[in-house]
């Protein structure tokens, strides 16, 4: 594809060579550069992209797009200027793959907590509508049936609208996407508007980026301005906030109050719930096989997306209870063994998610709560104390533990969560694989453990190196050892 294709829609400076040339790949990451390549300098947080133009221009580059003034550099190559290297970065991404957003619907959700299961179930109903969907989240993206692996919540927007692109290519008709306040900050998803955007939640997260609440919402805002219509959660103080803010059509859900559905009659038990909605006269009973009284949001604002796209009530209720479970949430990994208690691994991460998974187990705990939990290291320390808090208020014996510690020391990190700490039912083991095997080898009949903080991670991020973690194997093999005669 010429240069001056790829350009469309793009203010930009020529400042030397011709919009003339052709454009065999894209990169921001000079180390991927090859000969022909368009590299262009991106403005990070812990580096600049600018610094890298000499050495991708060494390894072949022949266009170079930055945003800043920059010295002179021997070359054969065209040199252009933008305002905003970001936002360059997603229109040419997407002229680069022929636009294939503007031939798929767009659904996105965005919030603290919930985005990875509403979007599960999300793909689930549109499966049983008939449509083919494609996924891009935390866990994985997809494109129908194929997994591919995801590096973060929201790709970069190069990748994504080659994952836009493979998904058109193979018929998807529907894209379901996690969208983080990183992404709309940080231009990712600069240029798509979305069929349906959903607010979930707003709590506690991302404070280390975003440093203030307000600027955290501001963030998530932005969805709702690219958005044709917004579903809300508006049992969530900042959905109504966002219901007020908002220009565009908008609909809500509850659990609590009126609004565009409701769910109610709301029975709660180990293996999941059942609720009922009514939606434009028509009653159905929903059983959804996720456990948490927060899930019953996380259906809702699937439910009335998929309704509002046209979907019938029939079909979302079947897409609904077809779908067995989410990786890594409020999953119970204990099912095929008769121990006498329950494991569950839950991503909860943030102190709003540990108060959820916690207080859902405590609904079907017969016995004792044990939960184990951490805190990630180079990340909002100030959540810290607050989850040291939820995690020993709301279980009869808390595990306090390590979770990704990265560049910290570990103790350190945990010596933070005890400073939130008021009571004595805790115990420190500072080895994540450790203290699941302490908490197992204590547990009694009618027993639950949350292992909360992982979810679908396989791995642990330690100082010098990523190995493998994977709290369902973890577990498997601690009852092979403790029940092995």
């Amino acid at each position: 594809m010429k240069l001056r294709e790829v350009l469309k829609g793009i203010d930009y400076e020529l400042i030397k060579g011709d919009i003339n040339k052709e454009v065999l790949d894209i990169h921001y990451n000079s180390k991927n550069v090859e000969k022909g390549s368009l590299f262009i300098a991106i403005e990070g947080y812990s580096t600049d992209g600018h610094r890298y133009i000499k050495s991708a221009i060494e390894k072949g580059a022949k266009i170079i797009i930055c945003s800043k003034d920059i010295e002179e550099i021997d070359g054969d190559y065209t040199l252009l200027k933008v305002q905003n290297g970001r936002r360059a970065l997603a229109i040419l991404s997407s002229n680069y793959f022929n636009n294939p957003k503007e031939q798929l619907k767009i659904i996105g959700v965005t919030g603290t907590n919930g985005k990875t299961t509403s979007t599960f179930m999300i793909k689930s109903i549109l499966e049983e509508a008939g449509y083919k969907v494609g996924l891009l989240g935390t866990i994985s993206n997809y494109i129908g049936d194929k997994r591919i692996p995801a590096e973060r919540t929201t790709p970069e927007s190069l990748e994504m609208h080659k994952l836009f692109k493979d998904m058109v290519d193979e018929g998807v008709q529907y894209c379901v996407m996690e969208v983080s306040s990183h992404s709309l900050y940080l231009d990712r998803v600069y240029g798509i508007e979305f069929e349906e955007g959903i607010f979930t939640n707003l709590t506690q997260d991302h404070l280390d980026f975003h440093k203030t609440f307000d600027n955290y919402y501001e963030a998530k805002f932005i969805l709702f301005q690219n958005s044709k219509k917004s579903i809300i959660n508006t049992d969530d103080e900042y959905g109504k906030k966002l219901l007020k803010d908002i220009a565009n059509e908008s609909l809500t859900y509850s659990t609590m109050e009126d609004s565009n559905l409701k769910a109610y009659n709301i029975k709660m038990h180990s293996r999941g719930i059942k609720f009922s909605v009514d939606y434009k006269d028509e009653k159905e009973e929903i059983d959804i096989h996720i456990p948490g009284r927060y899930n019953i949001s996380n259906a809702l604002g699937a439910m009335l997306a998929c309704l509002n796209e046209g979907i019938s009530l029939n079909a979302v209720k079947n897409g609904l209870e077809n779908l067995s479970g989410v990786p890594g949430r409020c999953e119970i990994v204990t099912k095929n063994y008769n121990l006498g208690y329950d494991v569950i691994v839950d991503y909860a991460h943030t102190p709003d998610g540990l108060d959820n998974i916690l207080k859902t187990a405590r609904e079907f705990t017969k016995g004792r709560l044990i939960s184990i939990f951490g805190c990630g290291g180079d990340r909002d320390k100030t959540k810290r104390p607050i989850m040291g808090n939820i995690g020993t208020e709301l279980s009869d014996v808390a595990i306090i533990t390590s979770d990704n510690p990265r560049t910290e020391e570990p103790l350190m990190i945990i010596e933070d969560i005890l400073k939130g700490i008021k009571k004595d039912n805790y115990i420190v083991v500072e080895n994540r694989r450790e203290a699941i095997k302490t908490a197992m080898g204590m547990a009694r009949e009618g027993d639950v453990i949350v292992l909360a903080g992982k979810g679908h991670e396989d791995y642990q991020i330690l100082k010098d190196k990523t190995i493998h973690f994977d709290e369902r194997e973890v577990v498997k093999e601690i009852i092979e050892e403790l029940y092995a005669n």
